[in-house]
């Protein structure tokens, strides 16, 4: 493991599945960090230094040397600490990981996002767009346990918001998004990635979650 001793920070906010995704890949990597919870209504010193551009979470400190955007942060992760690889090795097969992880953020988040925070008037609309990204992405897990093979990669750390918070928020919206019967593959996926004793670990607790979601959808 490269940079063992290495001071590493996190700046994030506990509901974001953004900032969750720095923290999976840490722990995957079993590297020790110190994290700061922010307020993103009051925001610190420390974020407005190191994030000065977007001023948003997640930041990773390394050493002193800042870094935002939770998919790059990952990748930073994935390089700096050798074991554990969350990218394949095959350039071919690395960039394609790229590729869905940037479609997530680009296509498939927002779509199940609006889906469940859209008004009566656009649900269909919205629930429509949803269920084509989820079909998208699960056609692109294809027999796979992981969207990385037999561990867990860039590709599923990307989707975390898919294992857990679409269980939660589709609840609150009183939507049947991802399910069994609808997508058998990614919501076996969905278990396997919330149930792997790391990840597991390194989610939010649903209660907390779910009441923090609830009471924004009230707002």
């Amino acid at each position: 493991m490269g940079s063992g001793s290495s001071e590493v920070k996190v700046l994030g906010k506990w509901a974001s599945p953004f900032s969750n995704r720095v923290e999976l890949a840490l722990k995957l990597k079993g590297v020790t960090y110190e994290y700061s919870e922010e307020d993103l209504a009051n925001k610190s010193h420390d974020l407005l230094k190191y994030n000065p551009v977007h001023k948003k979470v997640p930041v990773l400190v390394h050493n002193g040397n800042p870094l935002a955007e939770s998919l790059l942060i990952v990748e930073y992760i994935d390089e700096t600490w050798n074991n554990n690889p969350l990218l394949p090795q095959h350039p071919y097969e690395r960039a394609l990981a790229r590729f869905w992880a940037k479609t997530l953020d680009d296509k498939i988040l927002p779509a199940i996002w609006n889906a469940c925070w859209s008004d009566e008037k656009g649900r269909d609309k919205t629930t429509t767009e949803a269920m084509e990204a989820l079909e998208i992405l699960q056609e692109a897990l294809k027999e796979k346990r992981f969207f990385g093979g037999e561990s867990i990669g860039l590709v599923d750390i990307a989707a975390n918001f898919i294992g857990y918070w679409v269980e939660i928020l589709q609840e609150i919206a009183g939507l049947k998004l991802l399910t069994l019967e609808k997508f058998p593959k990614l919501y076996k996926w969905s278990q396997e990635f919330v149930n792997h004793p790391v990840i597991n670990e390194g989610l939010p607790p649903r209660d907390q979650l779910f009441a923090f979601f609830k009471a924004s959808s009230k707002k």
